[in-house]
């Protein structure tokens, strides 16, 4: 059995936060530099190559990338055979989350409660933990802060399978075409299907968190990731709304068992700093 000290956890979390914060994946900054070579718009090369730029000056002088650094979302996924020591794990994960964002000079957006008096917690704290029991004796972490910019153009439908693909499509772009440029494209569309209400938008959390030029292994899947992105770039939205071909970078789908009688579809846009870092313990 694995033995896995809080404080680990904990210093961990703190410097996923930061590293996610300040520098963009490679398979982000990649994607950006694809699409501005493909790109027919004037205008949206010069966007792009403003968002590269501006990714560099990031990470050269670790600096966040965006002004708006987030919640803190931790997808963690826990080894059966692996034990937690010296400390509450959901607390470790918190307090991380506060370290890193104090520590890493990050602006701090969570309030403590969202209707009446939404006092800002002033660390960033609590995280949101989505925790999956594994095989294994490993912690494996992934932090992906997500803006409000973006995620306030999440969608999220509750189909009946006579909708079928047809209404898949209308969904994703309806939720790509309301956004416009307000969630800065260029975009990563995570896509969810199937499962409740719940597991569908969590579904599509976990696509939208998804390394770039990663594929659904499904087949099935991959081949309407492909053709759902197509149709995003040709809406003619373009780099920050401003015009052009490359409206989104990736589509991507997780999808779950559902009930015979729905077809729940969610849809969560991450703007084109599609910010994760990943550890494992």
């Amino acid at each position: 059995m694995r033995v896995i000290h809080a404080q680990t956890i904990t210093d961990t979390v703190a410097r996923l936060a930061i590293e996610a914060c300040c520098h963009l994946p490679l398979s982000v900054r990649d994607a950006l530099s694809r699409a501005a070579s493909q790109e027919p718009s004037p205008a949206g090369r010069e966007i792009l190559a403003q968002l590269q730029e501006n990714a560099s000056i990031a990470s050269a002088e670790h600096m966040p990338i965006c002004q708006d650094t987030g919640l803190a979302v931790v997808f963690a996924e826990l080894g059966q055979d692996a034990h937690i020591v010296g400390g509450d794990f959901e607390a470790a994960i918190h307090e991380g989350v506060r370290q890193g964002y104090v520590q890493g000079y990050l602006r701090k957006s969570c309030v403590a409660e969202p209707l009446f008096e939404r006092t800002n917690t002033g660390d960033n704290s609590p995280a949101i933990i989505h925790l999956r029991l594994v095989p294994g004796d490993r912690l494996h972490l992934r932090l992906a802060p997500k803006g409000a910019g973006s995620e306030n153009k999440s969608l999220l439908k509750m189909l009946t399978p006579a909708d079928g693909l047809d209404g898949v499509r209308q969904t994703v772009l309806e939720a790509v075409q309301t956004a416009g440029p307000s969630a800065c494209p260029p975009l990563v569309v995570g896509v969810g299907l199937g499962g409740n209400m719940e597991v569908a938008a969590l579904c599509a959390k976990r696509a939208a968190a998804r390394d770039l030029g990663s594929r659904n292994p499904h087949p099935r899947y991959a081949a309407l990731e492909e053709e759902l992105l197509t149709l995003c770039n040709k809406t003619g939205i373009g780099p920050q709304g401003l015009g052009g071909r490359t409206t989104a970078l990736a589509v991507h789908i997780e999808w779950a068992a559902t009930h015979i009688a729905m077809l729940p579809v969610a849809v969560n846009l991450n703007c084109h700093a599609a910010r994760h870092a990943s550890a494992s313990l």
